[in-house]
């Protein structure tokens, strides 16, 4: 398992409101993979305050929490993940009320959890995860938006979401409520997967297809160059979004 994780600020915007991280940890069980990535938003540009507090603060309870001296809780990830989403949501609802400049400020978080040839993904807002097994791409999270309800409804199609004057108007976030409900997935895993974290800079403006191809293209190239060709995409399309994406090679 490899990983790239990179972040743009994009052609327009004058601070980036993205954040993300992860990390491998070597265990005497196996490899276990963290990953987390968040589109923040606030007023006073406070997003990028709230986007790094969850990625942060997630990945730090998870690594806190799943790994004992036994063994690794994956038996009870749900739980886990339920736990740390409330944690992070306590932390940016909290800051929220520290000072005017805060308030209101939430995030989008999309977190997975790769050990022994299984994903376990937990999404709260519109940035998406995506698995790509030979060449099906597949989305693992839905949408918390109102287009994607309307999408459901069969009320629009999905290209016309992508221009629909409500496309950012998410209808669950991190840290906005006292409590938060989280969405959570499991995928098997197969050497030669990849899987796509990605937030609405990338996956609004560039479709899934052209996304697909280009992983599906470039699959044996470095890592970091394959992110960097997707965040210039996005950037050569629009550029009127942060753009942040993770992509792991299994």
């Amino acid at each position: 398992m490899d990983y790239s994780c990179a972040s743009h600020i994009g052609k327009i915007r004058k601070n980036n409101e993205d954040y993300c991280e992860g990390e491998i940890i070597e265990t005497e069980f196996g490899p276990m993979g963290i990953f987390a990535i968040a589109d923040g938003m606030g007023g006073h540009n406070k997003g990028e305050v709230a986007s790094k507090l969850a990625v942060s603060n997630i990945i730090k309870f998870l690594k806190e929490n799943l790994l004992q001296r036994e063994s690794i809780k994956i038996d009870y990830i749900d739980d886990v993940l339920k736990q740390a989403y409330n944690n992070v949501n306590t932390i940016i609802h909290n800051k929220s009320k520290e000072a005017l400049e805060f308030d209101g400020m939430g995030t989008t978080l999309v977190t997975a959890i790769i050990y022994n040839n299984n994903i376990y993904v937990a999404n709260v807002g519109d940035s998406r995860c995506y698995l790509l097994h030979d060449r099906k791409f597949d989305k693992i999270t839905i949408d918390h938006s109102v287009v994607e309800e309307l999408i459901m409804a069969k009320v629009i199609t999905e290209e016309e979401a992508k221009t629909h004057p409500q496309r950012n108007h998410i209808t669950r976030a991190v840290g906005t409520d006292d409590m938060v409900v989280v969405d959570i997935f499991k995928k098997k895993l197969r050497e030669g997967d990849f899987i796509l974290m990605a937030t609405d800079g990338l996956i609004g403006f560039v479709n899934d297809n052209e996304i697909r191809q280009t992983i599906i293209e470039f699959k044996e190239e470095d890592i970091d160059e394959i992110s960097a060709k997707l965040i210039n995409m996005a950037n050569d399309v629009s550029g009127k979004d942060n753009v942040s994406v993770i992509l792991i090679r299994v």
